[in-house]
């Protein structure tokens, strides 16, 4: 009896096992194919951000993101299909047809087991527009595939009824796609994406700001990233109904520049000109507003499509602000400023200039021009004398000019919101040699950034304040509030008010015809400038590369009320090489063209009033901020 009910026991375990050994077998071999397509996991999709605009002073679309689909398909599902759909998408994805045909045949890969399995994903294109890809969906609803759609056939297509909607898809993630609508305009401050390299970044692998703007407000523009708790199909497609938790993303915010575009487009094609006539290894030019220290046009010429990435990366190097170089003659304004700050000399002291040739601890100094002999020191401007800027310099003493470096913000960082800002070489008291007292003075021995130059001649033109340079405007979100506004900043007082009008009065003579740059006269505005002619030195080597020049104008106009102040600098020009020749013309011809678009007032009482150009909606300057107000650092 116990062994019948012993047996009756074992048969019913074993009958058990034998069902759900069928079931499994069902399951996991006979109905794999058909449950996998059904199957649904647990996912956290993540939701990118829209990374923010760039616009220049007037909201003029300098940058901006657009989402971008990755187009797939699955094999599986097409059956013998592939030619009807190949003729109908090729055309809208621009596509060779026969290749696509050859797309969607079944293909099969090497799973993570070494299984070979059917391939249900196969890339067709990547950054298709959000537009594209809705005509591709509205085709692949449309396509007959030879199915009446009054056919009984038609419901009964299983085939069919799966190719339409599934066969042809998209990542689940969506790609953003950078535009630059100008082009090469501004690419230098701009800058570009790329992907982030660095293994020990949390941004490692992503595509991030190398560049620019781009890349100094990385965090700002780039936003904060959401994700969707979510389950999926086995084909990893959401399933709406099933969603369990979404925390959106927080786009990036909108970067609005001081850049006027208009003034950006002019200045590059001033440079154009240089670059043509010149033929210098690289030209840069700088436009800033002396009291605001608003940066409106930074350039450098060779520059590039940050779309379009193509030749050699130096071509990328913001020069502005990257490439220190003994700055020559411009650098006088700091030796001349400072001893007539501190009361040393006076406009009208005079030196012997020694008519072009003086020895000093054992150095020869040199003039270009070999009558220069008694000159007062406003003359020493004019003429741009370096002996009458060495005597200056060693009745200064070394102290005090050193201290007036520094005042000036040579040897540090302006603070623009630009990466890979060079401080320049501003050598210590205790590294200077016997005769640097005397180089110094006339550009040599130092070196300074372009930035750092046209910044403290905008010191001058602004009564003695040094601005910091201010590049961002505001921050705005993606509805146009602003959530951050930076102010002009003043870093210090250089030079009294009395000694800056002083300096003024000296460099409105170098763009006269007793100075060195009269081609940098304009008609209906005084001009106060200064030229400089710089010997290259020989990178790793004491001494210079001979023939080699870097040649350069800085101005500002009108001179007694100023609205802009340009730097031009040319690195090895051609057909002529001193500042006033080479560089000077160069500012010239863009502050004429400038001084029209901002309709800034003649100061000569025989020139007609200036009138804005014909089309001009931003002629009119815009109200500035005082320099007082209390700054907004960038977050």
């Amino acid at each position: 009896m116990q062994f019948r009910r012993l047996l009756l026991l074992a048969s019913l375990v074993g009958g058990a096992f034998a069902l759900l050994a069928g079931r499994l077998v069902d399951v996991q071999v006979l109905r794999h194919a058909e449950l996998q397509e059904k199957a649904q996991h647990v996912r956290e999709i993540p939701l990118a951000p829209r990374r923010g605009d760039i616009f220049d002073a007037n909201h003029h679309l300098l940058a901006t993101s657009v989402f971008v689909k990755t187009v797939c398909a699955d094999p599986t599902l097409m059956g013998q299909r592939q030619a009807e759909v190949a003729h109908a998408l090729a055309p809208l994805l621009q596509l060779d047809e026969r290749w696509l045909v050859q797309k969607l045949q079944p293909q099969t890969l090497t799973n993570a087991l070494g299984e070979r399995v059917p391939d249900k994903y196969v890339v067709l294109k990547n950054k298709v527009a959000v537009e594209t890809w809705e005509l591709v969906r509205s085709a692949m609803t449309n396509l007959a595939f030879g199915v009446d759609g009054k056919s009984p056939a038609r419901s009964k297509s299983k085939l069919v009824s799966n190719l339409r909607p599934n066969a042809i898809f998209t990542d689940r993630e969506d790609e953003q796609v950078r535009n630059y609508p100008n082009d090469a305009l501004a690419a230098h401050v701009i800058g570009f994406l790329g992907r982030d390299g660095s293994t020990n970044s949390p941004t490692f692998g992503q595509i991030v700001g190398m560049d620019g703007v781009e890349r100094s407000l990385q965090q700002q523009l780039a936003g904060t990233a959401g994700s969707r708790v979510t389950e999926t199909d086995a084909r990893s497609r959401e399933v709406a109904s099933l969603r369990r938790q979404e925390i959106g993303a927080r786009d990036g915010y909108n970067v609005v520049l001081t850049l006027d575009s208009f003034l950006q487009h002019l200045l590059e094609n001033a440079l154009a000109e240089g670059l043509k006539n010149h033929t210098p290894l690289n030209i840069s030019g700088v436009v800033v507003r002396p009291r605001t220290g608003e940066i409106l046009a930074m350039a450098t010429l060779p520059n590039f499509d940050p779309g379009e990435l193509k030749g050699d990366g130096t071509v990328r190097r913001n020069r502005v602000i990257t490439d220190p170089m003994e700055p020559g003659s411009t650098f006088k304004i700091v030796v001349v400023s400072g001893a007539l700050n501190d009361g040393t000399v006076t406009l009208n002291e005079i030196f012997d200039c020694e008519h072009g040739l003086f020895v000093f601890a054992g150095r020869r100094l040199r003039d270009h021009d070999k009558t220069c002999g008694q000159l007062t020191v406003e003359k020493i401007i004019t003429k741009s004398s370096n002996i009458g800027a060495a005597k200056i310099g060693i009745k200064m003493g070394s102290r005090r000019l050193y201290d007036y470096m520094c005042d000036y913000g040579f040897g540090a960082r302006t603070g623009i919101p630009l990466p890979f800002e060079s401080p320049g070489i501003s050598h210590r008291l205790e590294k200077w040699s016997k005769v640097s007292i005397a180089q110094i003075p006339m550009g040599q021995g130092v070196s300074v950034t372009r930035l750092q130059m046209v910044m403290a001649m905008s010191a001058i033109a602004n009564n003695g304040r040094l601005m910091r340079p201010l590049l961002v405007s505001r921050l705005e979100d993606r509805d146009g509030r602003t959530v951050a506004q930076y102010r002009p900043e003043m870093v210090r007082q250089v030079v009294s008010e009395a000694t800056a009008q002083q300096m003024v009065q000296a460099l409105k003579t170098v763009a006269t015809k007793e100075g060195t740059a009269e081609k940098a006269a304009l008609e209906d505005y005084t001009v106060a400038g200064k030229t400089g002619t710089a010997q290259k030195t020989i990178e790793g080597v004491a001494g210079y590369a001979p023939g080699k020049f870097i040649s350069s104008f800085i101005g500002f106009f009108p001179a007694d009320k100023p609205e802009l102040c340009i730097s031009i600098v040319m690195d090895e020009p051609k057909q002529g090489h001193y500042g006033g020749l080479t560089a000077a013309p160069v500012f010239r011809d863009f502050a004429a063209a400038a001084a029209n678009y901002l309709n800034i007032r003649p100061d000569r009482t025989n020139a007609a009033p200036q009138l804005a150009s014909a089309g001009n909606t931003a002629a009119d300057p815009r109200p500035f901020q005082s320099a007082a107000t209390k700054p907004s650092r960038i977050p």
